[in-house]
């Protein structure tokens, strides 16, 4: 156990800043073999309690490291040290996302490629690819964050919209900001003052931690003097974000911190980037002259040893006629001669003989003993310098929430510019509905060719709020689905969407089933892994959810797959989510006919005369309302793409055409056909004599016709 009272030799910055805060505090440590996410996993399958959340949080849980590995050390502490077991399926435990932001499980942000390629790891073609134009480390970061998190404050996202608005309609602010944001170009702010608040001064002793606090003063100072032009790119802007997004850049403490930083270091030091002679020499100056004795004395020495280096180096050319050149590495200088200019073999006296790259590569004692000295130069100025860069730290420590702040504030101007640099058109808002018209898939638009890509719409409503999407193979259902998913992820970010207009809505979550992959790691097959994902559905899904489901069912036979996917859906229409649910099964049209707030659509194909190459079929991918006709065999075309052999394909349409026949004459025999179409035409009356009532109220004139409308609504309802 360790109190403030008495500390431990070696204590972890965090424990340091912990003890320091509250001082009556104690802290008791967990040994490292209890923080497994292995063992965290286990508890939480163990010990939830089986209610519809817990296949939801058991799925998502289950690649999340860090929580489990707290969740086995916080569980395997109360039970060693407070004696404390729990009773298997005891505990309520519940995943949640942040406060106003939308969850994405894991699976969810794979399958639709948020932030990564499911082909390749390699390959810019996923959402985070299209919109990533970022300058900054952190910018990327905070942008990724965006994706895998989307906001759905109101405010947040409005004050997001009107920033990357401005940005779109003045170029002269879009071009200021731009150029400002290059000054910071893979400077990674946030990290660099982690690294100068965590710094040890007791490893002062060591060169090289002294070498990296060098450059990262020099590469702060580099930083001090392109936050002003930021601030000066966004100054006067007329939205409500960029004004406070000034502020935080234009903190006077920043000026303080930079002129702490310049009252020490050279002007014409600049940031060393990569190895080699001149970026040691640019440590080795980077304070200034005249701030301590000794390090003058170190940096003469320092000089002096290169120039004996050099000369020695013109002597050996001299003395053997041979163009000889020095090499900087990180153990010293060593002499290099291309082969060509040497004939028969090195002189005597040339040892660690090494060819490379068509050079020889050698040294010699003599070198060997002045890099020895040079070495001791180099160190003693960089350990000298550093007890000078320490001063500044600890002054500029004081003030560094600031910093924190003013990289956050970066961070932000580097997302937005990014969004307004991808952005196509700017017709969007947020409403109660989910309507988008001539919707593109954004990751399928920066792959195909200009105009080729076909723009759908989309209508989801709280009177249509389960949509059945039905096709052939290949006829887009995935995309579709998907394209309505990545659409939500982009607005819910705040970035401008390819849409000519969208009306979207703030849900609480993005839950999906589009995969059919199996999972070898935790021993499901692809029908088990189904109803997995369809289970953590079932379990998170509110009213407030866009759930996208594709092929629910198709593991297991068709009559078994029909149920279950008809059951699913039910339970998903009582829950009033918005439900995208593509399928094959075409008896769910029927099925689930009843339901008011269903909608049939299908993929647009065309039959055509097979020619040639083509198969008789004419993909349209535009979405249509109503359900595709049930005597087209789509399958059977698409079968002939494989080269089946042609009495294969005969024996099968015989089949196909047997059943079907059978099928139809069994449904114009049955009754429950004959009132589900009765009842889908009533609804049908109910929902358009409401709609219209609703519009009538709105015109005093015509009010006489209300009572008429409800009259047959009513009528409808009772039918």
């Amino acid at each position: 156990m360790a109190s403030a009272a008495k500390k431990a030799a070696k204590t972890s910055i965090l424990v340091e800043f912990i003890m320091d805060e509250f001082e009556y505090m104690n802290i008791e440590p967990v040994p490292r073999r209890y923080w497994n996410d292995t063992s965290g996993l286990e508890f939480v399958t163990q010990l939830c309690v089986q209610d519809d959340e817990r296949a939801g949080t058991v799925l998502t849980t289950a690649s999340k490291y860090y929580a489990l590995s707290a969740t086995s050390a916080l569980l395997k502490y109360v039970e060693l040290r407070q004696n404390t077991r729990f009773t298997a399926n005891s505990l309520r435990i519940r995943y949640g996302q942040g406060d106003e932001t939308m969850m994405i499980d894991p699976e969810t942000a794979r399958n639709l490629e948020l932030v990564g390629n499911m082909t390749s790891k390699k390959s810019s073609h996923s959402l985070f690819g299209i919109l990533n134009h970022t300058y900054t480390p952190m910018g990327a970061r905070l942008l990724r964050i965006n994706i895998l998190a989307p906001i759905i404050n109101e405010v947040s996202l409005d004050a997001r919209l009107d920033v990357v608005e401005e940005f779109i309609q003045s170029e002269e602010r879009f071009n200021e900001v731009k150029d400002a944001l290059k000054g910071l170009t893979k400077q990674d702010f946030d990290k660099l003052v982690a690294s100068l608040a965590t710094s040890d001064t007791a490893e002062a002793s060591s060169s090289k931690v002294a070498s990296t606090r060098v450059t990262q003063m020099l590469t702060l100072r580099s930083v001090m003097k392109n936050l002003p032009l930021l601030a000066k790119a966004i100054r006067g802007s007329r939205s409500y974000m960029l004004p406070c997004l000034e502020q935080m850049l234009s903190d006077e403490r920043i000026g303080h911190i930079e002129e702490l930083i310049s009252a020490s270091l050279n002007e014409d030091a600049i940031n060393p980037k990569g190895g080699g002679l001149a970026a040691a020499t640019t440590r080795v100056y980077a304070v200034k002259a005249n701030f301590n004795h000794l390090l003058d004395i170190a940096r003469e020495t320092y000089k002096e040893n290169i120039s004996d280096i050099f000369s020695l180096n013109q002597e050996l050319s001299h003395e053997f006629d041979l163009p000889l050149s020095l090499q900087y590495q990180e153990t010293g200088f060593i002499f290099q001669l291309k082969k060509t200019d040497l004939e028969g073999e090195l002189p005597r006296g040339f040892i660690d003989v090494t060819v490379k790259k068509g050079k020889y590569m050698f040294s010699s004692l003599e070198l060997k003993k002045r890099n020895a000295r040079l070495k001791e130069a180099l160190e003693e100025t960089l350990l000298l310098s550093d007890k000078i860069i320490q001063d500044v730290v600890s002054d500029v420590i004081e003030d560094i929430h600031v910093l924190y702040k003013a990289s956050e504030a970066v961070a932000m101007v580097d997302m937005l510019w990014s969004f307004a640099h991808a952005a196509i058109l700017r017709n969007y808002e947020f409403t109660g509905t989910l309507a988008i018209k001539a919707g593109r898939h954004p990751i399928l638009e920066g792959v195909q060719a200009a105009g080729t890509l076909v723009s759908n719409d989309v209508y989801c409503c709280e009177a249509s709020s389960f949509q059945i999407v039905q096709g052939p193979n290949m006829s887009g259902k995935s995309t579709y689905l998907r394209q309505v998913g990545l659409l939500t992820v982009m607005a819910l970010c705040g970035s401008f969407v390819p849409v000519e207009y969208g009306s979207f809505r703030r849900h609480d979550a993005l839950l999906t089933r589009l995969s059919n992959d199996d999972d070898m790691e935790k021993s499901l097959s692809t029908f088990a892994n189904e109803m997995s994902s369809s289970a953590m559905i079932l379990g998170m899904a509110t009213p407030n959810s866009l759930i996208l489901i594709d092929e629910v069912g198709r593991g297991t036979s068709p009559v078994e797959g029909v149920g279950i996917a008809h059951a699913l859906a039910e339970s998903l229409i009582k829950a009033k989510s918005y439900v995208f649910f593509a399928t094959h099964f075409s008896e769910l049209a029927t099925t689930l006919s009843r339901q008011p707030t269903v909608v049939n659509l299908h993929l647009s194909v065309q039959k055509t005369r097979p020619t040639g190459s083509s198969f008789g079929m004419r993909f349209h991918y535009k979405i249509i309302d109503g359900a595709p006709e049930d005597s087209e065999h789509y399958g059977l075309d698409l079968a002939r793409l494989a080269d089946l052999p042609d009495d294969v394909l005969t024996e099968a349409k015989r089949v196909s055409e047997r059943l079907t026949e059978l099928e139809e004459r069994k449904n114009e025999e049955s009754k429950t056909t004959k009132v589900a179409i009765r009842r889908k035409a009533l609804l049908r009356v109910k929902l358009t004599s409401s709609r219209l009532r609703s519009f009538l109220a709105t015109i005093p004139a015509l009010t006489s016709l209300g009572p008429a409308l409800s009259a047959v609504a009513t009528l409808s309802g009772n039918l």
